[in-house]
C-alpha cells in the first residue's frame, strides 16, 4: 500500500513503528512475567505462559502486518500445507542475513507454535531481557566445559539432565525450538575461510542440534528443514525494511528425525556423533543443491 514511499522512508517507518510496537508491548509481557516469577503456582504460571505467548504472537503479527503495508513482496512459499500449532518442531535454516529471521517469522508465526531458541544460562542475567526469555519459555542450556568435567567428573551427564527437567514443561506444550545450524551468516569471506565443501552454505555445526535431540528426544519428533533463498541477491536487515527485497523463496521440508537420535549421548559416544555429523552434512548437502536449483529456477 505504501510500497510508492522512497526506500530510506519506509526504512525508518519500519524501524519507528518496530520500536513503538515494541515499547507498547514490552512493559505488559514484563508485567506478566512478574507475577508468574512472584507466584508460584503451577495453574496460575501455566496461565501466565499462555498470556505471554500471545503478546509475543500479537509482537510479530503486528511486525508482518506492517512489511505487508509498507512493501511489495512475493513470497514463494513451499510446504507450509501440513504444519500445525499443535505439533512440536525442531526448526532450522540456512543463514544468510539478519534478514532471515523476520522472513521466517513472517512464515511461520501463525502456523506453528511461537519459535524459542536454547539460550546460555548466563543470559537469564541480561536486565529486562533474561526475565522475558524465562517468561516466555525459552530453555536454557546447562553447558560445562570438557576441562571442568576432567576436574570433576560427577558433572558428566548433568548437562543434559539439567536441561532435561528445564524443558519438562514442554512435554504437555507444543513448542517450536530454533536454530541456525550454521551458527553464523554466509558470506564468501566465510565460505572461503571455512573451505566449505558446498557452494552456498557455511559447514554445518552438528553439536548445538545433537544438544536438543539429545535433551528433547522424548518430545520432539519432527524436524523442518528450512531454506531461505533471496533469487535477487543476499540483503541486508535494512534492504529488508526498505523494502528492496522483492522476492524470497521459502522451501520447507518436513522429516521426521531418526530414532537413533533421540535421546542421544552425542558428546560421549563417538559412534553416535559421527554417524549425526553424517546425518547432519546428508541433508546440507541436499539442502545446498536445493538452493542451486531454486536460484536457477529464478533468473
Amino acid at each position: 500500500m505504501l510500497d510508492f514511499l522512497p526506500a530510506p522512508l519506509k526504512g525508518f517507518l519500519a524501524v519507528l513503528l518496530i520500536l513503538v510496537n515494541t515499547l507498547l508491548f514490552l512493559p505488559l509481557l514484563l508485567l506478566v512475567a512478574l507475577l508468574k516469577l512472584l507466584i508460584p503456582v503451577l495453574a496460575f504460571r501455566k496461565a501466565c505462559t499462555v498470556v505471554l505467548n500471545t503478546i509475543a504472537w500479537y509482537w510479530v503479527g503486528f511486525n508482518n502486518t506492517l512489511m505487508k503495508l509498507l512493501h511489495r513482496l512475493e513470497w514463494d512459499i513451499r510446504g507450509a500445507e501440513t504444519l500445525s500449532k499443535k505439533h512440536w518442531y525442531f526448526v532450522t535454516c540456512n543463514h544468510q542475513s539478519w534478514a532471515d529471521i523476520p522472513a521466517i517469522q513472517y512464515v511461520l508465526n501463525s502456523r506453528i507454535p511461537l519459535l524459542k531458541f536454547f539460550l546460555k544460562k548466563q543470559l537469564i542475567w541480561v536486565p529486562l531481557l533474561g526475565v522475558a526469555w524465562w517468561a516466555l519459555d525459552f530453555p536454557f542450556m546447562h553447558r560445562h566445559t570438557k576441562e571442568q568435567i576432567a576436574k570433576r567428573p560427577e558433572l558428566k551427564g548433568k548437562d543434559i539432565a539439567a536441561t532435561q527437567a528445564a524443558c519438562e514443561k514442554f512435554r504437555y506444550t507444543p513448542v517450536t525450538i530454533f536454530n541456525f545450524m550454521e551458527g553464523t551468516r554466509f558470506t564468501p569471506e566465510k565460505h572461503q575461510r571455512q573451505n566449505s565443501p558446498y557452494k552456498h552454505l557455511l559447514k554445518p555445526r552438528a553439536g548445538g542440534t545433537a544438544f536438543v535431540f539429545g535433551a528433547m528426544g522424548e518430545m520432539i519428533h519432527t524436524m523442518l528443514d528450512v531454506t531461505i533463498v533471496y533469487p535477487g541477491g543476499r540483503p541486508g536487515i535494512w534492504d529488508y525494511l526498505c523494502g528492496r527485497v522483492r522476492r524470497i523463496v521459502i522451501d520447507i521440508r518436513t522429516r521426521e528425525v531418526p530414532e537413533r537420535f533421540l535421546g542421544m549421548d552425542y558428546e560421549n559416544n563417538r559412534d553416535v556423533r559421527i554417524d549425526f555429523q553424517r546425518w547432519v552434512s546428508e541433508l546440507w548437502a541436499e539442502k545446498d543443491t536445493r538452493i542451486e536449483t531454486i536460484l536457477k529456477n529464478n533468473n
